[in-house]
């Protein structure tokens, strides 16, 4: 069988409030539903019709067997999702006041996801699979580190095409430098690099404390030399998310702009896990980078016009379809 695509890292069990406006402290309910980049990455790839395996770990426990269950739901293949015995599942709560203020609290004291180990990595059917796709957030700390780290270097070989979302939570990190440290060793094992102007900055940046502390990047031009001065050298792509104004296309033949899809918001959580997946699922389908992210920036706009996250990704169709319309609208 081959396999379309790997995704590498994290998972939780994801609350989202259903009082959509409501202040934190004034929530009755919430919806479940699975969480973290990896997952939903691999579950957007399955709904526009990829072949994707999701390797994480899970605790032993009730909330392990519902994470499997959803995903086994969605048509991502759980074959290595792994049971770690004593470690428990992560968990994400998230609040819902559109339209830019979503509150996100993080339960990860000692996830199971950041204990995979290269012996477990060494087990995925890398020779069947088409493209690997990596997190950031999986570097954090622990054995999935090394196990990246590995199948990284792996891919390289075997001529996988190796994605990698920057995927930047700055609370999961021991210091603001450790970021950049370990995207700076990763990164250049990667063929195609996903993230937004405060991600890459902080990945490249020597001195990122701001952007670390949730600040914004202000020096564009400086981030932009940057940007164009680590294309200048290697045979990268660099997928630069700017939010509204679209994205940026980047590598050692210069830049392309793809322009987003102004839409109303409603949660903002997941956008650009479905992104990446319309980005993949474009590559997959042998489109060239420019129409890969037009497809991708619909699919992020479809994600943040719904409530949820892993429920929002969109089914090939549905973005044919939004595409269409607002084409035609334009027109």
């Amino acid at each position: 069988m081959t396999v379309d695509l790997i995704t590498v890292g994290r998972v939780s069990m994801d609350l989202f409030a259903r009082d959509i406006g409501a202040e934190f402290h004034d929530i009755t309910a919430f919806e479940t539903a699975v969480g973290g980049s990896p997952v939903n990455i691999a579950i957007g790839a399955s709904r526009l019709g990829l072949t994707a395996i999701a390797f994480t770990a899970v605790g032993d426990d009730e909330v392990g067997k519902f994470v499997r269950h959803y995903l086994s739901r969605e048509g991502v293949i759980t074959d290595h999702v792994l049971t770690k015995s004593g470690r428990r599942t992560g968990m994400a709560v998230v609040g819902v006041q559109p339209p830019d203020r979503f509150p996100l609290l993080f339960y990860r004291e000692n996830p199971a996801d950041i204990h995979l180990t290269i012996e477990e990595a060494r087990r995925l059917p890398l020779g069947e699979a088409r493209a690997l796709q990596l997190s950031g957030t999986a570097l954090s700390r622990g054995g999935a580190r090394d196990a990246c780290l590995y199948l990284a270097e792996q891919a390289r070989e075997l001529g996988l095409k190796t994605f990698i979302d920057l995927d930047l939570r700055p609370d999961q990190w021991s210091h603001p430098l450790a970021f950049g440290l370990n995207m700076r060793r990763v990164i250049p094992l990667c063929d195609v690099i996903i993230g937004t102007e405060e991600e890459f900055e902080a990945a490249l940046s020597p001195t990122p404390e701001l952007v670390m502390k949730g600040g914004k990047v202000t020096d564009r031009g400086g981030l932009g030399r940057r940007l164009d001065d680590y294309c200048a050298e290697r045979d990268v792509l660099l997928i630069v998310k700017r939010g509204e104004r679209g994205v940026s296309i980047l590598d050692k033949e210069g830049r392309v702009d793809v322009s987003g899809f102004p839409v109303e918001i409603v949660n903002t959580v997941g956008a650009g896990d479905g992104f990446a997946s319309g980005l993949i699922a474009g590559w997959a389908e042998g489109w060239n980078w420019e129409r890969a992210a037009r497809f991708a920036n619909a699919c992020g706009a479809l994600v943040v016009t719904r409530h949820g996250c892993a429920r929002a990704l969109p089914y090939w169709r549905e973005v044919e379809r939004f595409i269409e319309e607002r084409e035609g609208a334009r027109a």
